[in-house]
């Protein structure tokens, strides 16, 4: 099934987040305004596509988007929001750094809140459904990896240049090891039963 533009107004801005389940750093969102009758044959959920093809199409995306932007919510506000309103908050980031307002968002999952008067729809699965939000979803996970990579090199006995801060079993065995660092969520449950 090949992806498609949302088309319920000119101009929407896709929107989709990366980190929400990693137990260290923080959580990235991604705003995109793709111009219409853009197409790319590879472009799809970023969790469907390798390391290389998503570096590929950051580029493109970056070439060709008529506007994006990516922000980010730290470890500390998940800790004190939740995941949930954290990931919301890094979204409303990205939306206020884009060039102008977007008349409509298409945000990926079930739950947004709204930001000033644009109007929105949140769309399950949309990372694999349109153009814009798998556009999103794209930098955002490209821009947190490399996030990611730059406290590797910090922390390297984590191992988050393989795990990203999600919870292996390697990253779990790290913190037991080496205790809980201050990019860990301790909100989060870090070690298992």
């Amino acid at each position: 099934m090949s992806l498609k533009p949302f088309f319920k107004f000119v101009n929407e801005v896709g929107i989709d987040e990366a980190g929400r389940g990693g137990i260290a750093g923080p959580v990235f969102a991604a705003a995109v305004l793709l111009p219409k009758g853009f197409r790319h044959k590879d472009l799809n959920d970023s969790k469907l596509l390798s390391e290389k093809k998503r570096s590929i199409l950051r580029a493109v995306i970056e070439k060709e988007a008529l506007d994006y932007a990516v922000s980010f919510a730290s470890r500390e506000e998940i800790d004190t929001i939740n995941i949930l309103n954290a990931s919301i908050l890094a979204m409303h980031r990205a939306i206020e750094m884009l060039k102008s307002p977007p008349p409509h968002l298409i945000v990926d999952g079930n739950r947004f809140l709204p930001y000033g008067q644009i109007s929105y729809d949140c769309i399950v699965k949309g990372d694999s459904k349109y153009l814009s939000i798998a556009a999103a979803s794209i930098l955002a996970k490209t821009y947190r990896d490399e996030y990611m990579y730059s406290l590797h090199e910090e922390l390297p006995h984590y191992y988050w240049d393989k795990n990203r801060g999600y919870p292996t079993k390697q990253h779990r065995q790290a913190i037991e090891e080496h205790g809980v660092s201050k990019h860990h969520r301790i909100s989060f449950k870090l070690l298992a039963d």
